[in-house]
C-alpha cells in the first residue's frame, strides 16, 4: 500500500511517523509546502490551490491514500479536492470538535487552531453540529506554528493561552494543528491534569483501514 501524508509544515512528520508503526509494510512517502507557510493565516482560495499544487507528487505516486494532515488545509480544501480527484481516497484531519463535547464535564473546551482553520466553514459546521450547548473557546494562537516551525516556542506565550483556558473552565483543549503536536507533552504539562488535550493522530490510521478495506481489489 502506498500511503502518501502532506502538510503545510513539519507537522505531518509526527503522522507519517506514527503511521510506519501502524503499517510497517507501507510505502509513506510525506511532503510539505514549507516555501508558503504559513497556512493559517492564507485566504480560503490561496489554501485550496496551494494544497492542490502541493499534494501533485502523490497524486502521480498513485497513492492508495492521501493523508491531508493539515487541519487547515483539510477544513478549507478537503471537499474540493474530493470532488477534483472522485477516484482517489483521502483522509483529512479536523479539529475535534466532536469528542470534546463528548468529554467535557464544564461544557467549556478550548480549540487551539490557526486564524483560517477557526473561520473556515466546516469548523463552523462542526461548532453547530457538535457543540451548540456548550462554551468553545478560540484562544489566539496564530504565531504557533510558526515558533514550531522556526524552532523557537516561547513557552511563555503557551502557558499564557493555557493559563486563561484553564481559568476560563476548559476541561478539555483541542490540538488543532498537527503543528502543535509537537508540543503536545509540554502543553499537557501546563495543563497540570486539569484538562484532556486531544488530537487526532490516533484515528487517522483506523480511517485509512476503514477506507481502504471497502476498496474493491
Amino acid at each position: 500500500m502506498k500511503i502518501g501524508v502532506f502538510d503545510s509544515g513539519i507537522g505531518g512528520e509526527i503522522v507519517a511517523n506514527d503511521l510506519k508503526k501502524h503499517f510497517p509494510d507501507a510505502t509513506i512517502t510525506a511532503i510539505n509546502d514549507r516555501a508558503h507557510l504559513p497556512y493559517g493565516t492564507k485566504t480560503e482560495e490561496q489554501v485550496i490551490n496551494l494544497t492542490d499544487t502541493a499534494i501533485q507528487p502523490l497524486i502521480a505516486a498513485a497513492s492508495d491514500v492521501i493523508v491531508i494532515a493539515c487541519n487547515t488545509a483539510t477544513t478549507i480544501a478537503l471537499s474540493f479536492l474530493r470532488k477534483k480527484y472522485p477516484d482517489q481516497l483521502f483522509v483529512g484531519i479536523e479539529p475535534m470538535i466532536k469528542t470534546a463535547s463528548e468529554l467535557t464535564r464544564t461544557n467549556v473546551v478550548a480549540v487551539c487552531a490557526t486564524p483560517a482553520t477557526l473561520k473556515s466553514k466546516r469548523y463552523n459546521e462542526l461548532k453547530k453540529s457538535f457543540a451548540a450547548d456548550i462554551t468553545v473557546l478560540e484562544p489566539d494562537c496564530s504565531d504557533w506554528a510558526s515558533m514550531i516551525e522556526a524552532n523557537s516556542v516561547d513557552m511563555s506565550r503557551i502557558s499564557s493561552v493555557i493559563a486563561d483556558s484553564l481559568a476560563k473552565k476548559a476541561d478539555v483543549i483541542v490540538l488543532g494543528c498537527t503543528h502543535y503536536h509537537w508540543i503536545y507533552e509540554q502543553i499537557t504539562k501546563l495543563s497540570q491534569e486539569r484538562a484532556h488535550i486531544i488530537e487526532p493522530t490516533p484515528s487517522i490510521a483506523r480511517q485509512i483501514t476503514a477506507l481502504t478495506a471497502k476498496r474493491p481489489r
